[in-house]
C-alpha cells in the first residue's frame, strides 16, 4: 500500500493540514506543483487537498495538477479529497475547491471515498455538497481551528479501511 497526499497551498495552511493527514496515514505529502507522473503511478491511494479561492475555485497550482491527474491511469486507485476554506467570509462557496477535484476525477476509474456529513459545519452553500454530504473533508482553519484535529482524526479513521 502506498498513499500519497497531494496538496495545493498558497499561504501554507493547506500544506499544514496535508502534513497532519500524511503523518496520521504514514504517507508522504507532496505539493501538487512538484508531483511527478511516477509518484502518481506508484501510489495506490491519492489524498488530494486544495485551499479554496475566489468563488469556490481551486488553488492555482491545481489547474495543471488536475490535468496531470486526468491524463494518468487512475483506474483501481482510491482517492479521498480534503479542502480548506473560510465558512464565515465565504459561506456561499465554502470549500468549493473539493467539488472541482471531485467532478474532475469522478469518471477517472478511481474510487472516491471519504464523504463527510454537513452536520457541525456552519455555511450557506457549497458546490462540494453532493447527495447531502461534502465530497471530502472540509477544514476551516480560519474560524474553527479548534475542530481541525478531531475532524482529521475522524476522517482518517473513516477512510483507512478503504485504502489499499
Amino acid at each position: 500500500m502506498k498513499t500519497l497526499v497531494i496538496y495545493g497551498s498558497t499561504t501554507g495552511t493547506t500544506e499544514g493540514v496535508a502534513e497532519q493527514i500524511a503523518q496520521k496515514l504514514g504517507a508522504e505529502a507532496v505539493n501538487v506543483a512538484d508531483v511527478t507522473d511516477e509518484q502518481i503511478a506508484e501510489a495506490d491511494n491519492l489524498i488530494l487537498g486544495s485551499s479554496t479561492w475566489g468563488a469556490g475555485e481551486l488553488q492555482d497550482d491545481w489547474y495543471d495538477g488536475l490535468e496531470k491527474l486526468k491524463a494518468a491511469d487512475l483506474s483501481g486507485k482510491i482517492i479521498a479529497i480534503f479542502g480548506v476554506g473560510d465558512s464565515a467570509s465565504y459561506s456561499d462557496t465554502f470549500c468549493g475547491s473539493m467539488a472541482e477535484l471531485y467532478h474532475g476525477l469522478e469518471d477517472s476509474g478511481a474510487q472516491i471515498v471519504g464523504a463527510v456529513p454537513t452536520d457541525g459545519y456552519t455555511f450557506d452553500d457549497s458546490e462540494s455538497v453532493v447527495d447531502g454530504k461534502f465530497v471530502g473533508l472540509p477544514i476551516d482553519e480560519e474560524n474553527e481551528s479548534d475542530k481541525t484535529e478531531e475532524r482529521i482524526d475522524n476522517w482518517v479513521k473513516e477512510i483507512k479501511p478503504s485504502l489499499k
